[in-house]
């Protein structure tokens, strides 16, 4: 379950972004600076990674009103519980994480002291983004990787947990690629509480407090929801037999699209 955090202060954004690490648009970027309410907003990147790459994130950020970006490298578990990493969160409005492998990323912060606090500061106010694999991260229940397949099978996703700051969604990223669909179609017949969302490159899910998704970016989201799910053949499969689901209900979200959660709808600022 997400933290509660100290019950005094509205829950951040959270949002997952399609893309490498440098697939961050000026748009995309524009949005996260406008969900900060100080006049001088202060984004730090946590590279995951135990061979950190280098990303232009931080110039595109201060290129968009961030008066401050820093980048800090998480590249073991005692980074993770360092003081001195701890220390780097102080007083940020946003938090990027980026990485390039889902689980080694949550192997790496899992349990930590940095992931308590990440949580912890989300459920008081702090935005936190993902970015390439840790666009999978932020979910309570994360797909780390799966079979090459446009249908959902048995054993077809390996699931891992995940950061844990939402658990009604769960985003699969790099979706235009082959068999992004199956995995995430399987993943959802473990789990039909939450709702799947898989993003393009340069795409990113703004997920407010109240959970409400807005996209944003060149690309789209392929949301399945899956709450008049009738039928899954899932109890009954052996590994690697096709699945069936009955009474799926997919959406397409371009940018501006938004869909609740409460009302359990979709709808766009240009449809009448």
């Amino acid at each position: 379950m997400p933290s509660q955090g100290s019950g005094k202060f509205e829950r951040g954004y959270i949002i997952p972004i399609g893309g490498c690490l440098n697939s961050v648009s000026d748009r995309v970027a524009e949005k996260m600076r406008s969900l900060c309410l100080t006049a001088k907003a202060k984004a730090l990147i946590l590279n995951v990674s135990e061979d950190p790459q280098e990303t232009t994130l931080g110039e595109i950020l201060l290129n968009n009103g961030f008066v401050e970006c820093e980048t800090h490298n998480v590249q073991s578990r005692q980074d993770a519980s360092s003081p001195m990493t701890l220390q780097h969160l102080a007083g940020v409005d946003l938090v990027v994480i980026i990485g390039e492998r889902p689980l080694q990323i949550s192997t790496l912060i899992g349990g930590t002291a940095l992931a308590k606090q990440l949580r912890k500061l989300n459920a008081d106010g702090t935005h936190v983004a993902g970015l390439y694999g840790a666009a999978a991260l932020l979910s309570e229940h994360m797909i780390a990787g799966g079979d090459e397949a446009n249908i959902p099978r048995q054993s077809g996703v390996t699931m891992a947990p995940g950061l844990g700051l939402t658990n009604r969604f769960m985003v699969d990223y790099h979706f235009k690629q082959q068999g992004r669909l199956g995995r995430l179609l399987t993943a959802l017949s473990y789990n039909p509480f939450t709702i799947g969302v898989g993003i393009d490159d340069g795409t990113a899910l703004f997920i407010s407090p109240k959970d409400e998704l807005q996209v944003y970016g060149g690309g789209a989201a392929t949301l399945i929801d899956p709450c008049n799910l009738q039928y899954s053949s899932m109890g009954s499969a052996g590994s690697g037999d096709p699945i069936s689901l009955f009474g799926l209900q997919m959406h397409i979200l371009a940018e501006g699209a938004r869909f609740s959660v409460g009302e359990r709808d979709a709808y766009d600022e240009h449809w009448a």
